[in-house]
């Protein structure tokens, strides 16, 4: 990997972390693109720079995270998160394999797509308008869609939460927002378990080079993050989801062409 790999790849990460493209399934075809090696310090660099996407949530919101005694939202995140935890500890080899094959991953790309451009004619614009009206149970059930993403790579976290959300009656950018808040203990739970299997396994990585690359690609992915939820929030306010629908039907034809005719 070299300074302009690091650089692209945090800029697609701070982009598409949190628009409902799957952020997952455009590292994983940059990476091909760009030929770029998938050893142990790549996939650690990627779910690095991922958590340094996520903070720019922490940093928009932070008076939602730091506000203590509202102890009913860390209760609301911890049992969202129960589902990814318990399922993708069981579906870790499942999602290291596919992970590996851009042809799922543009397909599942391709279908998500689709079903974006009809979510908002599924669901009529919701009722609850902030974290402060969704239940534990809606919390739960948000969890069980965020489960979808870990088992299908390249469906988007953002996208099944969203619609996750969206089912339990939230608003378009009510249930962006909380998808957001989810965020942050998924990527940290999954970012501290990638560095301990990194430290055991192949702790050569955690060299000067790997470390300038880390960092380098956490802030840039940061930046671009921001600015990237600030433009969902107020496009959901009086947009839909077609047009983000329409992009990943044409970007994943486009990938199945490149795969299958062997120009990627």
């Amino acid at each position: 990997m070299d300074n302009f790999q690091a650089i692209a790849l945090a800029i697609i990460e701070g982009i598409t972390e949190f628009l409902p493209v799957s952020s997952t399934g455009h590292m994983a075809i940059a990476s091909a693109f760009f030929n770029i090696e998938d050893d142990a310090f790549t996939k650690l660099f990627e779910i690095v720079i991922q958590l340094g996407a996520i903070l720019s949530v922490v940093f928009i919101y932070w008076k939602k995270f730091l506000n203590f005694r509202h102890f009913s939202f860390y209760t609301k995140l911890i049992i969202a998160i129960i589902p990814a935890l318990v399922f993708g500890a069981g579906l870790k080899k499942h999602i290291d394999r596919v992970l590996e094959n851009p042809l799922f991953i543009s397909i599942v790309l391709l279908v998500g797509g689709v079903i974006l451009l009809f979510v908002d004619k599924w669901f009529k614009e919701g009722e609850i308008n902030s974290e402060k009206e969704i239940t534990h149970k809606k919390a739960f059930i948000v969890g069980l869609y965020q489960v979808l993403a870990v088992a299908f790579p390249g469906l988007s976290r953002s996208a099944a939460t969203i619609i996750g959300g969206m089912q339990q009656k939230l608003t378009r950018s009510a249930a962006a927002e909380f998808s957001f808040f989810l965020a942050v203990p998924t990527m940290m739970a999954a970012t501290a378990k990638s560095l301990l299997d990194i430290w055991q396994d192949h702790p050569e990585v955690l060299n000067m080079e790997g470390i300038h690359y880390l960092l380098l690609g956490s802030i840039i992915a940061f930046l671009v993050a921001f600015v990237a939820v600030r433009f969902f929030i107020q496009y959901l306010k009086t947009n839909g989801f077609k047009w983000f629908g329409v992009y990943r039907i044409i970007l994943g034809v486009v990938l199945i062409t490149l795969i299958l005719t062997g120009k990627l």
